[in-house]
């Protein structure tokens, strides 16, 4: 298991910031600000992407029992259109520095581009979710959150498998846009079906 940084800059309230399903044709796009206190490990805690979904909720809950301060918060598929996906990225991690009870000193940003939230300083760090225990702790608190989110989506929208693509591009998830056509919860600015795949469908 990887061993991850606890801080990147010692001795400063850092908040790590993650987001998940920036890929998804559907559904919202969530973000996780954490923060830890000093000298802190969690056994097991890695980039979410590398964790079981078992793992993931068991982490969740230790991630929320221990850090000094958590919020989740989210950027739904209007408002992604209106702004783009990126843009919302931002916006939805300002929303939950937002709501953060701790006031942090500095940001660690998964990735490579970030807004400006306040007067705060950020670090942008690439693959920050498998270097840094604030950063990956964000992105397990927003995988899990946005993957609930779309379960209850898909008690709404069952033919379009959400509680197994989670909203991504598979092509079953593609299939049944063809199908069904595109719902409320899809994301208009995206391409949502492949252009082969329309051919092959029609030709079928």
């Amino acid at each position: 298991m990887n061993m991850l940084e606890p801080y990147f800059k010692e001795g400063v309230i850092e908040a790590g910031c993650d987001e998940a399903g920036r890929g998804c044709l559907a559904g919202p796009v969530f973000a996780a600000a954490v923060i830890f206190p000093a000298g802190i490990s969690i056994d097991g805690l890695d980039d979410s992407k590398k964790l079981s979904a078992d793992m993931r909720y068991t982490l969740r809950t230790e991630i929320e029992d221990r850090a000094l301060a958590w919020a989740v918060a989210s950027v739904g598929p209007e408002e992604i259109d209106e702004i783009n996906i990126l843009n919302a990225s931002f916006l939805a991690m300002h929303r939950a520095l937002d709501q953060l009870l701790q006031p942090p000193a500095h940001l660690l940003i998964d990735g490579n581009r970030f807004r400006p939230y306040k007067e705060i300083p950020h670090q942008c760090i690439i693959g920050g979710d498998g270097k840094y225990l604030s950063i990956a702790a964000a992105s397990v608190l927003a995988k899990t959150y946005r993957d609930d989110h779309m379960q209850l989506l898909h008690e709404q929208f069952p033919h379009y498998h959400w509680s197994s693509n989670k909203g991504y591009a598979t092509l079953r998830h593609r299939e049944a846009i063809m199908l069904h056509g595109v719902s409320p919860i899809h994301r208009k600015s995206f391409r949502l079906t492949d252009e082969q795949l329309l051919i092959d469908f029609e030709s079928g």
